[in-house]
């Protein structure tokens, strides 16, 4: 195994150097960390855990967490990953502070600020795809306080990595799920949370794409949006389906779920096929009723404790994640294998 003495006299520096550009502090000209960087890849080296456990204890590293706020139950269980690995890390003199936000801009630049008074190391974000969100995550970058979305992504923006679901993949998915599961001609209503989150856009284009390519007989009829609110998915789902009673299938892309199952059962429609995400309580419910046809799972735990162990990882060694994306596996429920 690579040691910090054999690079150091490999890229003619001192050990002091080296750890330094691996260990991301001090200042180190741009050419002489990119040489020890590409001599440690070169060489394979791997951090020593114990070296990197007694690092941490003298760090006392400060990581932010930023998730949606919107009453969407799928969130408890990115929460409780989030708070299983807060705990190891907790054993490592890591602190992890948590913040919540709905659908706004303005809200989620606020509470970024907020967490960077309090002095973060490191931030984990769902974020709101806006421009005033990409400027906040560049302007921490600039700061040397990395980040890493989850749960979702965002356009024109520096962040270190994203773990989530391929969301484009899981609209074609949908697609392929709406073509098994119905016959003849078949008009979708797609039911989102925003068109400012951009996994709830991703599922959507997804979707589209794959029926417009291959898929002729199924057609969208209308696309709304219910802030991933459940009252307001059962008026504005009611609402849909009294405007196009020709609508025989569903696509609910985001949050709501339960509020606009609720509206179909009221209209008497329980001939509709409904293509859902997540196994929250409720959709496994109404999986288990044959509401929902089939519910598309994203291993939401994983999404609140993989970002914060990159994010723990690349402050302590400097290296950065393997990857840029990490996906989720795309896991397909339906009633027999709840």
């Amino acid at each position: 195994m690579a040691t910090i003495r054999e690079i150091a006299e490999l890229a003619g520096v001192s050990r002091g150097t080296v750890d330094r550009v691996l260990n991301d502090r001090g200042a180190v000209s741009a050419a002489t960390a990119a040489r020890i960087r590409d001599i440690a890849k070169q060489l394979d080296y791997k951090p020593n855990r114990a070296g990197i456990a007694l690092a941490a204890q003298r760090k006392n590293l400060r990581l932010g967490v930023l998730l949606f706020d919107t009453g969407n139950l799928f969130f408890d269980d990115v929460w409780k990953g989030v708070s299983e690995k807060a705990e190891e890390l907790r054993g490592y003199n890591c602190t992890v502070l948590t913040k919540k936000v709905g659908f706004s801009a303005r809200a989620q630049a606020d509470a970024i600020a907020e967490l960077e008074s309090c002095r973060i190391d490191g931030l984990v974000l769902s974020p709101f795809n806006d421009a005033l969100i990409s400027e906040q995550i560049n302007r921490l970058c600039n700061s040397h306080i990395p980040v890493i979305t989850t749960n979702t992504d965002i356009h024109n923006s520096r962040r270190l990595a994203f773990v989530g679901s391929d969301f484009y993949r899981c609209g074609q998915t949908a697609a392929g799920l709406m073509r098994l599961m119905t016959q003849g001609e078949t008009r979708v209503g797609i039911v989102t949370g925003s068109s400012q989150v951009l996994c709830h856009t991703d599922r959507i284009q997804g979707f589209c794409d794959a029926i417009a390519d291959r898929y002729p007989r199924i057609r969208v009829t209308q696309t709304i949006e219910n802030s991933d609110d459940e009252f307001e998915s059962y008026d504005k789902t009611l609402e849909l389906l009294h405007n196009h009673p020709d609508i025989n299938a569903l696509h609910f892309t985001a949050g709501g779920v339960y509020g606009g199952c609720r509206a179909v059962l009221a209209a008497n429609r329980k001939d509709i096929c409904i293509i859902a995400y997540d196994q929250t309580p409720t959709t496994r419910e109404l999986v288990a009723q044959d509401v929902i046809s089939a519910t598309i799972c994203q291993q939401p735990a994983l999404q609140g404790s993989l970002p914060l162990q990159l994010l723990f990882d690349y402050l302590m060694t400097g290296q950065k994640p393997e990857k840029e994306r990490y996906y989720t596996a795309v896991d397909i429920r339906i009633r027999e294998n709840l």
